[in-house]
């Protein structure tokens, strides 16, 4: 995510946070609770920080995103992305952490790479049709879970990792004003 906090302030203010487990240097998150707790709690610092009424939209990556959920289902914010969605637990296709997506009222964009094994879009796209938030959904042609795209897949398709990332940006920065 912090490769993203430079790019995003393009689009507006940007806090990050780390999760206690983070700053502690362990390699194994806490449990869910706690890290919706701690992500509530930067959520109020940066409110905190920015005044009542802006608009807040809560981005993450990959666990960062599934936190960020949990969180819209008890905050009032203006929506919610999620680059490189962990829908499938440690890659198990049978482990669906879809739950909260499927509770979500909040609207929701998915970044998506191709090569996702923790989100394979069929099942992403299984997950959007039941949910009751609108959903948008934007594919990073042979992106990974960190939305890198291979350096042959670039070649083919005459671009650069930079170009790929600004289109993300691009989307992103619609969806935001779209709130």
């Amino acid at each position: 995510m912090q490769r993203w906090r430079e790019r995003l302030q393009e689009i507006g203010e940007v806090e990050t946070l780390d999760y206690p487990y983070m700053r502690e240097g362990r390699k194994r998150p806490d449990r869910l609770p706690q890290l919706i707790a701690a992500h509530r709690e930067a959520l109020a610092d940066a409110r905190a920080k920015t005044g009542a009424g802006a608009p807040t939209i809560l981005i993450g990556k990959s666990m960062g995103g599934r936190i960020g959920c949990h969180v819209a289902l008890e905050e009032e914010v203006d929506g919610v992305v999620c680059l490189g969605y962990p829908l499938c637990a440690m890659g198990d296709r049978s482990k669906l952490r879809d739950e909260v997506l499927r509770a979500l009222a909040r609207s929701i964009l998915f970044v998506q790479g191709t090569r996702d094994t923790l989100c394979p879009l069929d099942l992403l796209e299984r997950v959007r049709a039941e949910m009751k938030a609108l959903s948008v959904l934007h594919v990073v042609a042979g992106g990974d879970h960190s939305l890198g795209v291979g350096k042959r897949q670039l070649q083919a398709d005459g671009e650069t990792q930079e170009e790929v990332d600004r289109r993300i940006l691009e989307t992103i920065a619609r969806f935001v004003d779209a709130r």
